[in-house]
């Protein structure tokens, strides 16, 4: 794929493609990676961390804290009742 290079003030900026921001999640502020080796630069979005259920379940306390009288508190939001 080619893209054409903008002057936009000092600097040449170009376009990255929708199916590459939509794949990878990415809207404006995102951060990638750039990874430059002579003439070549390849752009990389960051990985995002996927959680296995029993690494979660490791980083849990052996007792949960309790807070007594939760069951008759009022909703704070939109909790469902």
């Amino acid at each position: 794929m080619q893209q054409t290079l903008r002057r936009a003030g000092g600097s040449l900026v170009m376009t990255i493609p929708k199916p590459f921001v939509e794949q990878n999640g990415l809207h404006e502020g995102s951060q990638v990676d750039l990874l430059l080796e002579g003439a070549r630069m390849t752009i990389s979005a960051p990985r995002v961390r996927r959680y296995k259920l029993d690494e979660l379940l490791a980083e849990m306390p052996d007792e949960m804290p309790r807070v007594e009288g939760w069951d008759t508190m009022q909703p704070a939001g939109k909790e469902a009742l």
